[in-house]
């Protein structure tokens, strides 16, 4: 890097700012959970308390959900036929950045297959791209979450991707309707590698159900229900991607890489573990190094 740089994560409930100095060396680093939901009417405040006291002549790369239709201001997608390499190129300046600030927001990118099938990224991209900038070769890459991701990377350019809406029916179901009552707070393997088993016996919705009817039935402590419901889900994505990949990268950490991690190997997978925050840092390297040129 020629210059220093300020590197914004803007999901939709959470937000992580990284302070890197020439060459790239992280000096400081902030979180808090002012996502897009809780910034939305007064983005530009916002952005200042979570920047506020660094160089405001260095440039600003902000990726997720702050660059969405209901964000601070919508990037466009690019199509998924645009190599990750060249994101760079397609940076959007935010037209109402604070003053002496130049801020620019990563694209997200949008997947259309062979059936009319739409699917779209924001903030994934990024994470993509850091995949590649440590070495990440062909292949699967899973990128778990509120709404995980699976793509399927070939020299840089996505051949398609998926998602699947796993860690916000977990969250759902976890807190409202029938399976309210009966998910605790427990982890307990056995019952997660039960519920992988059971995601491949019929259609997601009749699984879950199968959930509340072995717990109600005394077929099985409500104590595992929770880590049961979060194979069944996991699971449905692993079944609907079968054949199953030999090697699968995971961009995850903790539980979350535990979990992806156990069912890759599950299916006769193995997963190699990328951490994200490893991962967004070298993803904003490549990009201001796109920027100097």
């Amino acid at each position: 890097m020629k210059t220093g740089l300020i590197g914004i994560d803007w999901g939709t409930t959470h937000r992580r700012a990284y302070l890197l100095g020439e060459g790239g060396v992280l000096l400081e680093e902030r979180a808090d959970d002012q996502g897009l939901l809780a910034a939305r009417g007064r983005f530009a405040e916002s952005f200042e308390a979570v920047v506020r006291g660094w160089p405001r002549e260095w440039p600003v790369l902000m990726s997720g959900m702050v660059g969405a239709a209901s964000g601070w201001q919508e990037a466009p997608y690019l199509e998924a036929s645009t190599p990750l390499t060249s994101l760079s190129r397609h940076l959007v300046p935010l037209n109402d950045a604070p003053p002496g600030r130049r801020v620019l927001l990563v694209p997200g990118y949008r997947w259309i297959g062979p059936s009319g099938e739409v699917d779209v990224m924001r903030g994934e991209e990024t994470q993509l791209l850091g995949a590649l900038a440590l070495g990440q070769a062909d292949g699967w890459v899973v990128l778990p979450g509120t709404h995980s991701k699976w793509v399927r990377l070939e020299r840089g350019v996505m051949q398609g991707f998926r998602t699947y809406m796993t860690g916000e029916l977990f969250a759902l179901l976890g807190e409202h309707g029938t399976l309210a009552g009966i998910v605790g707070p427990e982890d307990v393997p056995e019952a997660f590698e039960a519920g992988l088993l059971a995601a491949g016996r019929g259609a997601l919705s009749h699984t879950i159900f199968g959930c509340r009817a072995k717990v109600v039935t005394g077929r099985m402590p409500a104590a595992h229900a929770r880590s049961y419901l979060s194979g069944l889900l996991i699971g449905a994505e692993w079944v609907d991607t079968r054949p199953a990949p030999r090697t699968v990268t995971v961009v995850a950490a903790g539980a979350l890489a535990s979990a992806y991690g156990e069912a890759a190997r599950h299916h006769g997978s193995t997963p190699v573990v990328l951490e994200p925050r490893a991962v967004f840092l070298a993803a904003l390297a490549s990009l201001q190094e796109g920027i100097d040129r």
